[in-house]
């Protein structure tokens, strides 16, 4: 499907993130004050090792320049293509979103071209029927569930004592970040879709990104030992847990509801509204009834669709 009359394809630049995120907005399901995706979470996409903004992006303008779609595709872990995108629900019903789903499919084609078969994986809102009835009739199904959860920060955050034998400290970037990663690749381990990450790739990423702010950062140790990490940025008024992870040995501690209770302690100390983190909603190790217990509720879900694609 071609573009209708009136509308546009260009690659974005930088210039344009504003205007993307204000798309992004107006798609957001709206269920709570801050928008889940605005400018600071595309700059963070944009930002990804890998990512090229020249190929890897599309926009779409209508007749008056205005930005009223926009989509990306990226290699995440190896052999798996995965992209998102949105059309401003007023433009909406015109075929923008199957003529982006075209460019992202091609692209994923390029991508894997040099494989003998890939997975292309999009994520969509839960809430966006029309959507899922599009991947549907290309050859997408839902595979995975994941829920946005949040905490309101308004009221005073008592961290409480740490586990008997834990010691909870901040982080050194320069000591620190082998040991942070060894711990969350061995926590995340048993997760589904994990791959291992080397080290050097993650370290590039994590001290590349716009929010990088290692002051957030917690490492938990028993004798001297890392084994709990929880990594966390901040967006405008929101602070964000990225990583929460306790290796499988020393589980059951109440290492991780500690993390996060000292990580919201600090976000509220900073005067943020909320924070909130991403979660698998089947996640083997009991996850969401960690985040449920440390005061998180669920704020939105979105899913994961996928199929098998051959390469161009």
């Amino acid at each position: 499907m071609v573009l209708p009359a009136g509308y546009g394809f260009r690659a974005p630049t930088l210039d344009d993130l504003d205007a993307v995120a204000d798309v992004l907005i107006a798609d957001d399901p709206g269920e709570i004050e801050q928008s889940i995706l605005g400018a600071g979470f595309v700059k963070e996409e944009w930002n990804r090792v890998g990512f090229n903004l020249a190929t890897d992006a599309w926009i779409v303008l209508d007749s008056a320049g205005t930005v009223v779609g926009y989509a990306h595709a990226m290699l995440g872990e190896p052999g798996v293509v995965r992209s998102w995108g949105a059309v401003h629900p007023t433009h909406r019903g015109r075929g923008i979103g199957a003529s982006l789903l075209n460019k992202i499919e091609e692209r994923a084609r390029e991508l894997l071209a040099e494989l003998p078969s890939g997975r292309f994986r999009h994520s969509i809102n839960a809430t966006d029927h029309a959507a899922a009835a599009l991947l549907q009739t290309r050859g997408l199904r839902p595979v995975r569930h994941f829920w946005y959860m949040r905490i309101n920060l308004t009221e005073p955050i008592e961290p409480g004592p740490a586990p008997e034998g834990i010691e909870i400290t901040g982080i050194n970037p320069s000591d620190d970040l082998i040991a942070i990663h060894a711990v969350l690749q061995g926590a995340f381990a048993a997760d589904w879709g994990y791959q291992p990450e080397p080290f050097d790739l993650w370290a590039e990423e994590a001290v590349s990104s716009p929010s990088y702010d290692p002051s957030l950062w917690l490492v938990a140790s028993d004798n001297g030992q890392p084994v709990g990490a929880l990594t966390a940025h901040i967006d405008g008024n929101r602070g964000w847990v990225t990583e929460v992870g306790v290796l499988p040995s020393h589980r059951g501690r109440g290492i991780a509801a500690h993390l996060l209770r000292l990580s919201f302690a600090t976000f509220a100390h900073r005067h943020l509204h909320d924070a909130m983190l991403n979660v698998d909603s089947e996640n083997p190790t009991g996850a969401l009834a960690l985040y449920e217990r440390a005061g998180m509720q669920i704020a939105w879900r979105w899913d994961l669709w996928e199929r098998s694609i051959s390469p161009a």
